[in-house]
């Protein structure tokens, strides 16, 4: 009788898979993302080398109405002021402590400013512009704009901005745009520029930008005139009065833009918030001068940006902010009665999305930034809960074939991670694009009891088939094996945490599995 001979060699091979550190990917189809993206990357930041868990948020100031609009002075040699539009009220907020209501009423909220001539500029297309400003003698000033112009309504200002050292004001509803007549003035007579018969789109302006080709204040600046239906129009030159001086480079589509607050300058760039996503200039409009981009394209969240715009893009909270204290920048999205924040890594072009935070507006006071809500103002990037609130931080890895084709059966994963405290988390593995969804584990505290005790056995047990709950109760780098039972083709691990009081950093994960033939 011949004896079978049975192949006792082991068949389990190791994989080492990174943190998702490429961001979020709303653009290309499940089996063709890398391995280092993610499907979903919701308040967890993408860095060079590593996943950070987003810091939280404190109370600033408490208003007891929406705040709408936050705008900062920055005075030459001065000290900076803090000011918070909302309830029909103006609030000095430069301290917290002694936040005060300033002497003034407005039936609008939804303020855009401009900082020229160590003066702050107000509009908002129903009330009297504002400016602010410091005296010598008397203080701190907040007064009615001082311009007239023949068949000016200085209430139908609705935007402002400042270009080739002047102000310029647009008309609310219209393609006419005012202009102060001379060079850095911030009071007098303004000039009517009107587009009507440039703009071959129609429609109305919404804003008016300084679109600066050489990195500084120099003779390649371009004035950039947007409108509601999408439609560039560049001039070049300093002087509008002058045709000699003042020269229409071109006209120019792009999608139409979002909001009176859809422009954000970023280096030598301008960054639209349109409904197909946020363009930059440079991308967009085929000038020879134009300078190569170095923020992130919204390309790789196309899909959520479209999602958004299909919904939202007539509601208000549209807006873009640089935050250069963490390194990334920030579009505030409308979604429903409710926020979200898309969130770009400046350095590397990543993008996650904040989800919870409930912001009308924002605002850089201090290099720190906050966010406007219901209630008042909040300091954002500040301690490691949401107002005590845990930050629930979820993200879902792209698929991978951990580098061998065929079937595979996923035994053991050991995730490397570091915080400053205990913590819970949930992890898993979907397989072959089948979407499981398991729920979250809070702080360690007497839930614990419930988890898999970090380096208390052997192997971490599992209460999932394919996914485990268990504690991490240490603060350097964390690495043991967990048990887990997955069999498929590709997978894609699932990564989620609910926790305040701590910060969490996500390196990589290293993965057991056995190839297909011998364990079906």
């Amino acid at each position: 009788m011949l004896k079978r001979i049975i192949s006792r060699a082991n068949k389990s091979r190791n994989y080492v898979l990174s943190a998702p550190i490429g961001g979020l990917n709303a653009r290309d189809s499940l089996d063709l993302m890398k391995e280092t993206d993610a499907i979903t990357m919701d308040n967890y930041l993408p860095s060079e080398t590593k996943v950070v868990l987003r810091k939280g948020y404190v109370p600033y100031v408490n208003m007891e109405h929406a705040v709408k609009t936050l705008a900062e002075f920055n005075p030459e040699g001065g000290e900076k002021r803090f000011f918070a539009f909302g309830g029909g009220e103006l609030w000095d907020i430069t301290s917290a402590k002694d936040a005060k209501k300033i002497d003034k009423s407005f039936q609008n909220d939804e303020w855009q400013c401009a900082q020229f001539k160590n003066r702050l500029f107000a509009v908002n297309g129903q009330d009297m512009p504002q400016t602010f400003y410091i005296d010598d003698n008397d203080g701190d000033i907040w007064a009615d704009v001082q311009f007239e112009g023949e068949g000016l309504i200085p209430e139908k200002l609705v935007n402002v901005n400042s270009s080739k050292q002047r102000l310029w004001f647009v008309e609310k509803n219209s393609l006419k745009v005012w202009y102060s007549e001379n060079a850095a003035e911030v009071q007098g007579n303004l000039l009517c520029f009107d587009l009507t018969t440039i703009a071959r789109c129609g429609g109305y302006l919404v804003a008016v930008a300084n679109w600066t080709q050489d990195g500084g204040q120099g003779m390649d600046d371009l004035t950039v005139f947007i409108t509601s239906e999408g439609e560039a129009l560049v001039y070049s030159g300093k002087n509008p009065n002058s045709a000699d001086d003042w020269t229409l480079k071109g006209s120019f589509q792009i999608s139409k833009p979002i909001g009176y607050r859809c422009i954000m300058n970023y280096q030598a760039d301008i960054v639209v918030i349109t409904r197909d996503g946020y363009l930059p200039l440079s991308k967009a409009l085929p000038l020879s001068q134009a300078s190569n981009s170095q923020i992130a394209f919204s390309d790789k969240i196309r899909g959520l940006v479209l999602s958004r715009t299909a919904v939202g893009a007539d509601k208000f909270g549209w807006q873009s902010l640089i935050y250069s204290r963490g390194g990334y920048a920030i579009f505030n999205v409308p979604v429903n009665q409710q926020f979200e924040q898309h969130v770009v890594n400046l350095n590397t072009g990543a993008w996650c999305r904040f989800t919870n935070l409930n912001a009308y507006c924002w605002g850089c006071y201090n290099e720190r930034a906050y966010f406007g809500t219901t209630t008042g103002v909040m300091l954002f990037d500040e301690g490691y809960s949401d107002n005590l609130d845990p930050i629930e931080g979820k993200v879902e890895q792209a698929y991978s074939s951990l580098a061998v084709d065929g079937l595979k059966k996923l035994q053991l994963l050991n995730p490397r991670t570091k915080s400053f405290n205990d913590y819970a988390l949930t992890i898993y593995a979907n397989t072959d694009f089948n979407t499981e969804s398991q729920p979250y584990q809070e702080n360690i505290g007497e839930k614990a009891v419930k988890l898999t005790l970090w380096n208390q056995s052997l192997w971490s047990s599992k209460e999932f088939p394919s996914g485990v709950f268990w504690a991490v109760l240490k603060t350097t780098i964390n690495s043991q094996w967990i048990s887990t039972s997955s069999t498929g083709f590709k997978f894609s691990l699932v990564f989620q945490t609910k926790t305040r009081g701590n910060s969490i950093e996500w390196y990589e994960t290293n993965l057991r599995f056995e190839v297909g033939s011998g364990f079906l």
